[in-house]
């Protein structure tokens, strides 16, 4: 026996055997799960993707398909993606059709199927999808609102509206806030699109787009204080917004505060120095301060950007006529007549460049065509009185007084005889007097109550309003005809010009806003 196990045994009393003591406890290594083949790249596929390492992507996704057979859905996902981002449209298209083929209960892959289709413009094929997409998941706002898109360009705006509903119900967001308003004005329901943006507003308070293009629609429908406090809510959040800046600027230059226009305008030309528009209001607002040579300058410039925009063109034709410069007056007018062959002031202010040109035939035809285009603006059968009456014609002349009348008439039982200048009733008493002493038969048999009776008293409906709270500048007092005592036609300040339009827009304002009397052309945007 050993003497250390003798030693060891002697310790551990008598009887008792010693025991080999236990290893220490040694920590369990767990394998990791063998993934699936199929799946077992998709984690670096994704860390490239979001990383936006593409290259080294399609090199992992081209390995993994290779050894999957093309199998792999994540993989394919992923490449559709990238393809589609980098414009191969048909191409990503296939793509998730065969991830479709693999996986058909999911959702994801009919969406990105439709969005391949929208943007090939195939539109019902899209819509289509977009049916079988909710079919699998409803709860889907973006489903909503893409389908509700298409049904757009489709024309469809009743499904346009249900669907982009749906999507507002699902989540409230601005996009389809912003796409129902549109719809509403492609229907031309001014109100309810102003009501659909009133509430986007109120869900996003603090975004200048929805501030800005609820401001313009409150300019459509002429109710320009409340105009004028969302652009200028919008200028806050955003101070160099070149479509808020442009409007208010509009604003402020209807009112004829030129000068506070000016400054605004000089903001938003440091952002765009080539804005049609912009250069167009810029000129109407030296036109105001009546500096004729920079207005011609400016809008020059402007017919330069755009040489088809027939306002621009009607503005240089308005500008030249008050300088006097009847045949530049007459080139610029007849262009704008052949963009807008229905324009009625536009023949009425070329009537009076002719009729300084010493050409009355032509003349007195373009009154015919103003006459015919247009049977609501009085001022145009007032010009063409004052015309026939410096010709010596007087029964037309008394014809046109009479159709004058009429069209007062209507204006007065429509509350609207804020839009007529005391000027123009001034004129047309004179012109009756006139009439009446030169043919009292004629006279006696077109009277009217409105011409000595009540010319006061309609006359005080158009004193200029109070000034607006909201810009503090005295509201645009419209130009009156010519008096037929000066043997001439009322250049300038007989000329109406177009209205203010909404600056998305040039032309789809127009008979929404027109005005007969208005001196100027503002165009608020591009």
């Amino acid at each position: 026996m050993d003497p250390e196990s003798a030693s060891i045994s002697s310790s551990n009393g008598p009887g008792l055997a010693s025991a080999p003591s236990a290893p220490p406890s040694q920590p369990v290594i767990k394998k990791a799960p063998e993934l699936p083949l199929i799946e077992r790249r998709n984690w670096l596929i994704h860390l490239h993707y979001v990383r936006r390492e593409y290259d080294a992507c399609k090199a992992l996704i081209r390995e993994q398909l290779a050894e999957t057979h093309s199998m792999c859905e994540y993989a394919l996902y992923v490449q559709g993606l990238i393809m589609r981002g980098e414009g191969q449209v048909q191409e990503s298209l296939e793509v998730f059709q065969t991830c479709s083929l693999i996986n058909p209960k999911n959702p994801d892959y009919l969406k990105q199927i439709g969005r391949s289709l929208f943007l090939l413009a195939r539109h019902k094929s899209a819509s289509e999808i977009y049916s079988e997409a909710l079919k699998l998941d409803d709860s889907d706002w973006k489903t909503h609102h893409n389908q509700g898109i298409c049904w757009m360009y489709l024309k469809e705006l009743g499904k346009a509206k249900e669907s982009f509903k749906k999507a507002l119900h699902l989540h409230r967001n601005e996009k389809s806030f912003v796409m129902l308003g549109k719809v509403f004005l492609q229907e031309n329901d001014l109100n309810m699109a102003i009501d659909v943006y009133r509430r986007a507003v109120e869900y996003s308070s603090e975004n200048p787009e929805l501030l800005t293009a609820l401001g313009l629609l409150y300019m459509k429908v002429e109710s320009y204080q409340k105009a004028f406090e969302h652009l200028g809510n919008a200028l806050t959040y955003e101070p160099t917004n070149f479509e808020a800046i442009l409007a208010a600027g509009s604003i402020m230059q209807m009112h004829r505060d030129h000068d506070v226009a000016l400054t605004k305008y000089r903001i938003a030309a440091a952002h765009a120095p080539e804005s049609v528009p912009l250069w167009n209001n810029i000129g109407m607002c030296f036109f105001g301060k009546k500096k004729y040579v920079a207005a011609i300058s400016c809008l020059k410039r402007a017919n330069y950007l755009a040489p088809f925009e027939w306002k621009i063109l009607y503005n240089l034709g308005l500008v030249h006529l008050t300088m006097q410069q009847y045949a530049s007056s007459f080139h610029f007018l007849s262009a704008a007549i052949n963009l807008r062959p229905r324009m009625s002031q536009l023949y009425m202010l070329l009537a009076i460049a002719l009729t300084h040109l010493e050409d009355p035939e032509n003349a007195k035809q373009a009154y015919e065509q103003a006459v015919e285009f247009d049977q609501t603006d009085p001022a145009i059968p007032l010009n063409y009185c004052v015309f026939c009456y410096n010709n010596d014609l007087r029964p037309l002349a008394v014809k046109q007084l009479t159709s004058f009348e009429q069209r007062l008439n209507a204006m007065r039982q429509k509350n609207s005889m804020a839009q007529i200048d005391k000027e123009l009733l001034e004129v047309a008493a004179k012109i009756w007097r006139a009439l009446q002493v030169g043919d009292s038969s004629s006279a006696e048999s077109t009277k009217s109550p409105f011409v000595d009776t009540q010319l006061s008293a309609v006359a005080s409906q158009t004193q200029t309003p109070p000034k607006d709270p909201a810009t503090d500048a005295e509201s645009p007092r419209q130009p009156a005809a010519v008096s037929p005592q000066s043997n001439e036609m009322a250049a300038v300040d007989n000329a109406p010009s177009p209205p203010v339009n909404d600056p998305a827009i040039l032309d789809k304002a127009e008979e929404a806003r027109q005005r007969a009397t208005m001196r100027q052309a503002l165009l608020s945007g591009d």
